[in-house]
């Protein structure tokens, strides 16, 4: 079915659709990340993010519910494409920290995905009256700063030098 955008809300919620979906999507590859990550520290961030994806994806069925709509079927593609990334990664053969320098890349890549759709959705929702739903998604968009950041530090401050090292 091709998906009809006729009016703002309608790409709203095909916003909102596509979101939830990579959040569902990275419910499922985070433990895979998570599991081959060398580094202790790294294996915590992405488990702590899991965590918050949960959240997430909570928040979304509950803009859905509040829209009175269920979530269209939709598969984000992208996202797709950023975890097979992510999969080659994990699959790789070489230095556990040159690895881990990786895995930070390609979750950075999936948190500035999901950035920049947090903050599309947060200003649709803004343009259509839906205050509470944008609240929400403004909350999301923070965590995936905060998450971003986090991977930044944790690269910066350990990982990447470990990986120069080699």
């Amino acid at each position: 079915m091709k998906t009809r955008l006729d009016s703002m809300k309608s790409l709203y919620v095909e916003q909102l659709a596509d979101l939830l979906n990579a959040e569902r999507q990275l419910v499922r590859a985070i433990p895979k990340a998570a599991k081959a990550a060398g580094s202790e520290e790294l294996r915590d961030a992405l488990t702590t993010h899991l965590d918050e994806t949960l959240i997430h994806a909570d928040r979304i069925t509950r803009i859905f519910d509040e829209l009175g709509e269920k979530p269209p079927a939709h598969e984000c593609a992208a996202m797709k494409g950023l975890i097979e990334e992510a999969e080659e990664i994990i699959a790789a053969q070489g230095d556990p920290s040159v690895k881990d320098a990786a895995i930070i890349a390609a979750a950075q890549r999936m948190e500035h995905y999901e950035i920049a759709g947090y903050g599309c959705a947060r200003t649709f929702a803004r343009l259509i009256g839906r205050e509470a739903d944008a609240d929400l998604l403004q909350t999301t968009l923070d965590e995936e700063y905060a998450a971003d950041d986090a991977l930044t530090r944790l690269a910066q401050e350990s990982i990447n030098r470990l990986a120069a090292q080699v």
